[in-house]
């Protein structure tokens, strides 16, 4: 949930979308994301739309209180039953994130959820996940959780060395997270994730090396492990400025995404999206891939985002603005776009073109169709697929996904 929002024009006060939005959505799967903004400290490197305590203290009031949130987020899921209206659609995938979605009681959790499960239904098998940071629960927490009807957790592990987690501003000890995944699948959760971030100053190689390792020992079937990208305004980004701590170079990152990949592989996982890995098709996000997808989705919650049917729209920043246009009946939308044709294709391929399947030369005007070739010969994009029709990359390709994409959507 980055916490700057984009332009864009009004969004009517009922939420009401424009007509085209619901044609074919039969064919298009529905999922949920439900956004807790609250945090117990603020990590160095996060620019995501949270808060803590210290934070809101007198800016919104009770509103912007975690006390009576889950009602809040309650009242938008009725708000999307009226704006979607008798789109009979059962809801696939439900996305809890943050913050941390676990300062909250799993009973509040449980009864966002029950929100959707009343107002949509869920789907036979629906996922049902939630982020969680390995301070905020216990082995009883986590068995309320999966009790309420959550399927899936996420741990945001980062690293397994004290030093790294210490830059990162992460409150968690090392060894934590891989007890979570033990205390999770001993409530019985069947899927379990780990995030991790490399490229951390002051990581060496042996440092992300350990965290792979820790990952891998821990049993998790689904890792996520990104390059950390220092945004502007963070207080990470102002250490580095000062000469606190050094920057990460792009070869940093590339031989550390090399080192995943191989120790990744050699345990079983295999990537499915550029910076995912599971150990099975079932051990896959459907909610991500859903976004990679183009899918529909409501995003409940301050600042979340939404889209449906090429309607894209974004929720006002502040829990406290937030539940004052909930209780006043209004949606808490701040602004939306309606997608041209263009702005679909371009995100096809800016989203397809990061999967394992890749995307479709066809979406490709003449001058991507010829920067395909060249990426071909340059060993970027697999042969087999592109002689298929299709724009795969290699891993050499993924180390470079960002200029390959930009070439192609010319």
């Amino acid at each position: 949930m980055p916490s700057v929002l984009p332009d864009g024009e009004p969004m009517p006060e009922d939420g009401a979308l424009p007509r085209h939005a619901l044609d074919g959505s039969g064919q298009r799967p529905l999922g949920f994301y439900l956004h807790v903004p609250y945090c117990a400290t603020r990590c160095g490197y996060c620019d995501f739309n949270t808060y803590t305590a210290s934070e809101l203290r007198g800016s919104g009031g009770a509103l912007a209180s975690r006390d009576n949130y889950a009602d809040t987020v309650a009242e938008e899921i009725r708000l999307a039953r009226k704006v979607l209206g008798d789109d009979p659609r059962p809801v696939e995938t439900v996305f809890v994130g943050g913050g941390t979605p676990t300062l909250l009681p799993a009973a509040d959790l449980g009864r966002m959820l029950a929100a959707i499960r009343d107002e949509f239904g869920l789907a036979e098998g629906a996922e049902v996940t939630t982020e969680a940071n390995p301070e905020s629960v216990d082995p009883r927490y986590l068995e309320e959780l999966r009790a309420a009807g959550f399927n899936r957790v996420s741990f945001g592990m980062q690293s397994a060395r004290q030093h790294v987690l210490k830059i990162l501003d992460r409150t968690h000890t090392p060894g934590r997270p891989e007890a979570c995944v033990a205390e999770a699948r001993a409530a019985g959760f069947e899927h379990v994730n780990l995030d991790l971030i490399y490229g951390t100053p002051g990581e060496s190689d042996d440092d992300w090396r350990a965290s792979l390792d820790a990952v891998v020992g821990a049993g998790p079937d689904h890792v996520s492990a990104y390059a950390l990208i220092v945004e502007e305004g963070t207080q990470l980004a102002r250490r580095i400025r000062r000469g606190e701590v050094p920057m990460t170079d792009d070869d940093v990152h590339a031989d550390r995404y090399l080192i995943a990949e191989e120790a990744l592989s050699a345990a079983g996982f295999a990537w499915y999206e550029v910076s995912n890995w599971a150990t099975s098709a079932a051990g896959r996000c459907r909610h991500n891939e859903l976004y990679w997808r183009g899918a529909d989705w409501w995003g409940a919650g301050p600042g979340a985002h939404s889209h449906v049917g090429g309607v894209r729209w974004w929720n006002v920043k502040h829990p406290g603005a937030y539940a004052q246009a909930l209780a006043e009946g209004r949606s808490p939308g701040a602004g939306r776009e309606v997608l041209s044709e263009e702005d679909r294709r371009v995100e096809r391929i800016l989203l397809e073109l990061r999967l394992e399947e890749g995307c479709p030369l066809s979406l490709l005007k003449p001058a991507g169709a010829a920067a395909a070739a060249r990426a071909l010969a340059d060993g970027l994009l697999q042969p087999g697929p592109y002689e298929a029709g299709r724009a795969v990359l290699t891993l050499r390709g993924r180390l470079l996904a960002d200029a390959v994409v930009r070439d192609l959507v010319d």
